[in-house]
């Protein structure tokens, strides 16, 4: 399993799925463990879940930053 390009594929879901996004905000181990369908120990789990959390709050920065300049 290639974990940077589940980190991707959970963060399309969760900007894409308003479903998904809840599971993710409410229980994100049991959410991401849904999508990747292997069962992991939870100290792995949270770290692809630190990686999603990461990815999502860094494009959304960049999103912010991006509409300041009149680009997104």
């Amino acid at each position: 399993m290639d974990i940077k390009e589940k980190i991707e594929e959970l963060v399309d879901k969760v900007k894409n799925d308003k479903d998904f996004a809840k599971d993710f905000k409410d229980n994100p181990v049991k959410a991401v463990e849904g999508v990747i369908g292997v069962d992991l120990p939870d100290d792995k789990l949270e770290s692809i879940v630190d990686g999603v959390k990461a990815k999502v709050s860094l494009d959304d920065i960049k999103d912010k930053i991006g509409g300041l300049f009149g680009k997104k």
